[in-house]
This record gives C-alpha cells, sequence and structure tokens, in this order.
C-alpha cells in the first residue's frame, strides 16, 4: 500500500501520531478535523514505557523528555495525607527499558503538530466530516481513519447500523493545571481517595502540575459550570496542604469538567476501507492512565501491517486482532479501579491498594512492542 492515500478524521493525539508514521513512509496523508485548530483542551498525559516506545520510534522521545517531567513514585494516600501505598515507577522504567514522562497536553499536541507540518501533512480544519461524506472519503481514498474520539465518533457511527453509545460511569472529573512556587513539587504523582471521591496530582515541573479532582455524581449538564467548581472547592477543603495548594493556584482557563465514559469493546473496528482507532474504537476510563498510550501504539501497530499486508482487508483484520485484547484489559482496569474509588471505596472505610507489581505492569505494557 506504500505511497497510497489515507484519510484521517481527527487531530487527536491518535491520528497525528498515525499521520507522522504514515507520510514517513510515503502515504499520501490528509486529516480533516471539526476544529479551527489542534486542541489542548486536557490538562496534561502520563506517557508510560509503551507510549515512550512508540515515540522513540517517531524519533520524537527526546523531545518528549525535554517539555515533560520523569515522576518516579506513585503515592496512594488516603483523604487525610496517610500513605497506604507506594508504587515504583523508576522501576518500570528500569525493567522496561523506556522513561515515564508527564507532559501538558498543549507541550504535547504542539510538538506533534510541529512535526506534522514538518513533514507537509496537510489538516483540513474547520472540517465536520458527515457520514455522506465518509462514504465519499472511501472513493477518494485507499483508507479512511476515524481518530475522532469517544463521545461523537462519526466514523464509528458509520461503521455500525445501532448507535454506539458511550456509557457514563457515574463520576465527574474537574482537571486543570497550577503553576507553584518553584521546588513546590517532588517527583512523585500524588493519588489522594476518600470515600466516593479522588484527587490526583501529576508533576511536570518542580513548580508545575495538572491535576483531576473526581467524585460520584449523575450527569447535570444545566448546572452552571461554576456550581461545580464551587462544590470542588468545598468537598476537598479539608484535605492534605498538597491538594490545598494546587487548588489556591489554577490557571482559571484550563478547569474542565467532564462527565467521565468509556466505550464497551466492540466487535470489529472496520468495514471495507474505513476504520476506527484510539478512543473512537476502545476509549478506557483515565483510571486507566492508557488512553494517549494505546492511542499511540494503534498508530504504530497500523502503518505496520499497512506495510506488512498487501491486502488491505488482511491488514485491518490483522490489525484487529492484534489490539483488541490488549486495548480491552485497558478497558477492564480502567472500570475497576473507577469501581474502587468511586463506589466500592465510598461504602467502606478502606483505601484501596495499587494492586500489580512492576513486572506485571511492564509485561501488560510492553506486549506486542518490538522492533
Amino acid at each position: 500500500m506504500n505511497s497510497k492515500r489515507i484519510a484521517i478524521v481527527g487531530a487527536g493525539i491518535g491520528g497525528i501520531a498515525l499521520a507522522i508514521l504514515a507520510a514517513r513512509k510515503g502515504y499520501q496523508v490528509n486529516i480533516f478535523e471539526r476544529d479551527s485548530e489542534i486542541s489542548s483542551i486536557g490538562a496534561g498525559v502520563t506517557l508510560w514505557p509503551n507510549a515512550m516506545f512508540v515515540l522513540q520510534q517517531m524519533g520524537l522521545d527526546k523531545q518528549i523528555q525535554a517539555l515533560g517531567g520523569m515522576p518516579l513514585f506513585m503515592r496512594l494516600c488516603d483523604q487525610h495525607g496517610t500513605v497506604q501505598s507506594e508504587f515504583d515507577i523508576a522501576k518500570v522504567n528500569t525493567l522496561s527499558g523506556f522513561s515515564s514522562i508527564s507532559i501538558l497536553r498543549r507541550d504535547l499536541m504542539s510538538m506533534l503538530g510541529g512535526t506534522l507540518a514538518d513533514l507537509g501533512v496537510n489538516i483540513h480544519f474547520n472540517c465536520a466530516i458527515t457520514a455522506s461524506e465518509i462514504a465519499q472519503l472511501k472513493q477518494d481514498y485507499d483508507l479512511v481513519v476515524g481518530a475522532d474520539g469517544r463521545m461523537n465518533s462519526v466514523v464509528r457511527q458509520f461503521l455500525y447500523a445501532e448507535k454506539i453509545t458511550p456509557q457514563y460511569q457515574g463520576f465527574i472529573n474537574i482537571i486543570a493545571i497550577s503553576q507553584l512556587k518553584l521546588g513546590s513539587l517532588d517527583n512523585v504523582i500524588h493519588d489522594f481517595r476518600g470515600r466516593g471521591e479522588r484527587f490526583g496530582i501529576v508533576p511536570v515541573k518542580a513548580d508545575l502540575c495538572y491535576w483531576a479532582a473526581g467524585w460520584s455524581t449523575n450527569i447535570d449538564k444545566v448546572r452552571p459550570l461554576s456550581a461545580w467548581y464551587e462544590e470542588m472547592h468545598q468537598r476537598f477543603l479539608t484535605w492534605p496542604d498538597a491538594v490545598q495548594q494546587v487548588l489556591k493556584s489554577y490557571d482559571k482557563n484550563s478547569l474542565k469538567r467532564i462527565f467521565v465514559h468509556d466505550i464497551d469493546r466492540l466487535p470489529y473496528w472496520h468495514q471495507g476501507n474505513v476504520l476506527i482507532m484510539g478512543d473512537a474504537a476502545h476509549a478506557p476510563l483515565p483510571t486507566s492512565g492508557q488512553g494517549a498510550c494505546q492511542a499511540l501504539e494503534d498508530a504504530w501497530h497500523l502503518v505496520r501491517v499497512l506495510e506488512k499486508y498487501d491486502d488491505l482487508e488482511h491488514a485491518l483484520t490483522a490489525f484487529y486482532q492484534q489490539r483488541i485484547d490488549k486495548t480491552s484489559a485497558s478497558q477492564f482496569v480502567g472500570r475497576q479501579v473507577a469501581q474502587k474509588i468511586f463506589t466500592t471505596a465510598a461504602d467502606t472505610n478502606e483505601t484501596p491498594a495499587l494492586g500489580i507489581s512492576a513486572q506485571q505492569l511492564v509485561t501488560l505494557w510492553m506486549q506486542g512492542l518490538s522492533n
């Protein structure tokens, strides 16, 4: 298929990564994006070793390391700040041979967008693709890839006669970025958990972090955002000093309220020459820590199978078979962790432990990744 034409719907992490990898293999790539620019919505991303493997293959790992931070531990604490367990991220890095990098989403997207521009790949902005336009893209391109997100993927809906409805998992996340005094942060991810509540803080630099405040709630899109933000401050008013510091210093423009959804495992990701990937195909909860990582893996695997198989049907079938179990595992883990935090923990005084060893995590994350 080399030098053939690929249309990508969506200029998120997965779509741009696919465009970079495919363009470097000689494919003619066009991206169609509904927004007016590459979106930086979302506070930050933790790129675990599997994501860094892909970024190394893209030749971008050094740039990512320069832009981001390198957390060495994850500490799980209760709402009073008492440490319940500690996870050695540095050990995961050593066992896998790759670093784990925390980075602001805006910096990641800027870097990916700049790389794409250097390759001369065209992004068609303000281009909200419809179902009828997908039918036309099918005729004009050898492959049409939907990387258009979890909530309203037009390409996913094109593939399925019955609407695939994202599943609300019963909790809200409010996310933002905080700029603190220099030296306020160490290289530790802090995950504070209470009764049906969670506050996670991820350092990027010694004075910069992103965070998420979450709690169990029903969906209410009528309630003003200001009321949600006020509730957040009230809920976490007595939580540890680290929480208070970020709540006093966040960038108000970075605040975002998210009713957290995922999707169930899908029986297929393609029909003919139309394919979905990333969150459009297998969106996990943020509690999996693997949304961006699995989208990057998709991009790498897809280009590999396109190079390996002359027949497109064989290539796309192989792509699904290679990816479905691993992405489903991320979905399952995300739901399991969320249930412990927002359901089980809401009814008990127990703070759940991380419950997985460094070696187990490396085995899971690095599955299927090799040169």
